[in-house]
């Protein structure tokens, strides 16, 4: 692993954790500091600094652009969903985008019955994609990477994913939107944002679900991670939803640091970043991650356990569905 990603997950810090049902949030701190100043996703769009469109009037289901018109950069988050436009779509991996710049960003359709506009621009749908859903977006983003150097997802694979979501969670999108399953599970999800707090300074968060680590997300500036605070409870606490495990577990403080020692040992593969820095990959048998780090310093990481059932000991097989243009 490259000594930078090492040495930050080496000094990240868990305090005590709080619980609510069968979900229990490790607040990650660290005492590095926080490198390269930007913006969130939707602070970016609330300040109109950012816009987010089709990439031409006939659309291109695995590409967005995105225009920066500020002075800082703006931070995407992977797993990160944009609505409106043509079709909902999400981050494919991490992207600080340059500041007065216009990129091209690789995205994944969220909204699989659906290819007509309702907006010229995209805004901020408040949801961030669920860890399992993170994996194995993941999974064939690395593959694609590996073949063909493009952070590619495989669609079909998103698309199969998020049916299996719906239907766990027992509810019906006309336009098979992922973001339609957080809606009707709205109620439910606001009683773990009620029970999670933000505390001053936290940079991340490591959660356990029915006592199990399921992953950890960490980001360097402490703005941009209250900013995303909610939207990453929401992620997490959706797998808590579907998760048939009970209540109660105690949250093992042991298994939490074992799993950063997961992250240190897994394989890694590095690629120059769409936006700054560079984008690291990681595979282990257990676990799944990324990191991007501008310089010597980490913007954003995440690793996540692979599930039971899909621990096959190698990256997603390198399929990739070419069917993308509309």
């Amino acid at each position: 692993m490259d000594q930078v990603i090492k040495n930050y997950i080496s000094s990240l810090r868990l305090e005590e954790a709080q619980q609510f049902k069968n979900m229990a949030v490790f607040p990650i701190f660290t005492s590095l500091d926080g490198g390269p100043d930007y913006l969130t996703l939707k602070e970016a769009l609330e300040r109109a600094l950012l816009l987010v469109t089709e990439v031409s009037s006939a659309g291109s289901v695995p590409e967005l652009k995105v225009t920066n018109r500020g002075d800082i950069g703006v931070l995407l988050l992977d797993g990160e969903e944009v609505a409106g436009a043509k079709q909902n779509r999400v981050l494919n991996t991490t992207i600080l985008v340059k500041e007065k710049s216009e990129t091209i960003i690789p995205v994944s359709c969220t909204e699989q019955g659906r290819w007509s506009s309702v907006s010229s621009s995209f805004r901020d749908s408040d949801t961030v994609m669920s860890p399992k859903l993170r994996v194995e977006k993941a999974r064939t983003v690395a593959a694609s990477l590996q073949n063909t150097g493009e952070y590619r997802s495989d669609q079909g694979t998103v698309w199969r994913e998020i049916n299996k979501m719906a239907a766990k969670a027992d509810t019906v999108s006309q336009t098979g939107a992922m973001r339609d399953v957080y809606q009707a599970k709205m109620k439910d999800l606001d009683e773990y944002l009620k029970a999670f707090t933000y505390i001053p300074t936290q940079k991340g968060l490591l959660v356990l679900i029915g006592g199990e680590v399921l992953g950890f997300d960490f980001l360097s500036r402490e703005k941009a991670f209250e900013v995303l605070f909610p939207k990453l409870i929401k992620s997490y606490a959706m797998e808590a939803l579907l998760e048939s495990k009970g209540n109660g577990f105690p949250p093992e403080k042991s298994k939490a640091e074992a799993f950063f020692q997961e992250a240190v040992e897994c394989a890694e593969k590095k690629y120059e970043s769409i936006g700054k820095g560079w984008d690291y990959r990681y595979e282990g048998k257990t676990v799944v991650g990324s990191a991007l780090a501008v310089g010597d310093k980490v913007v954003h990481m995440a690793f996540f356990r692979v599930p039971e059932s899909d621990r096959s000991g190698e990256m997603a097989s390198t399929r990739q569905r070419r069917r993308f243009r509309l």
